[in-house]
């Protein structure tokens, strides 16, 4: 399998940070289904700060993939919070170094003073919860892009009201 490229260096590796609700709704819809491994997640109590690598769908080249008639891409990525002072969650197992995991969103519930709760939310009613100083997260693309091993972009129904 060959690796994608970015095309003939006209787009760069995305590097972006969030410091509030606003930044971070863009970072969230660049990582909605990125493909994450328990094993690849990293709390560090001490340095405040919640790291995860993932495999992350380009949704912002999506629409140039499909016009140009090529395959859909990922790319390797990080995503760091800083500023993390507590974390769990539900439906991950950390003794599970090989659970996978779909990360569908971001989601801040502000607090007192610009503390609150970050959320990435996980398909299958599971989610990762910090409880954060304030928002202060970091996506950074990591490897070249790679072709996606499905066909088509991920989908997901549209819930009826």
């Amino acid at each position: 399998m060959m690796d994608a490229g970015f095309a003939d260096g006209a787009e760069k590796p995305i590097r972006l940070r969030a410091e509030n609700t606003e930044d971070l709704a863009v970072i969230s819809a660049l990582i909605q289904d990125a493909v994450g491994q328990n094993s690849e997640t990293k709390w560090q109590p001490r340095r405040h700060r919640f790291a995860l690598l993932l495999n992350r769908f380009r949704w912002e080249d999506r629409d140039a993939a499909k016009a140009q008639g090529r395959p859909f891409e990922r790319v390797q990525s990080t995503l760091v919070i800083d500023g993390a002072l507590k974390a769990g969650g539900e439906g991950l197992d950390p003794s599970d170094k090989e659970q996978i995991f779909s990360l569908l969103s971001l989601d801040f519930a502000a607090g007192e003073d610009g503390a609150g709760t970050l959320s990435l939310i996980l398909s299958g009613d599971g989610a990762i919860h910090l409880e954060v100083e304030c928002v202060d997260v970091t996506l950074t693309d990591i490897s070249r892009p790679y072709i996606a091993r499905a066909k088509q972009p991920p989908r997901h129904p549209v819930a009826e009201k």
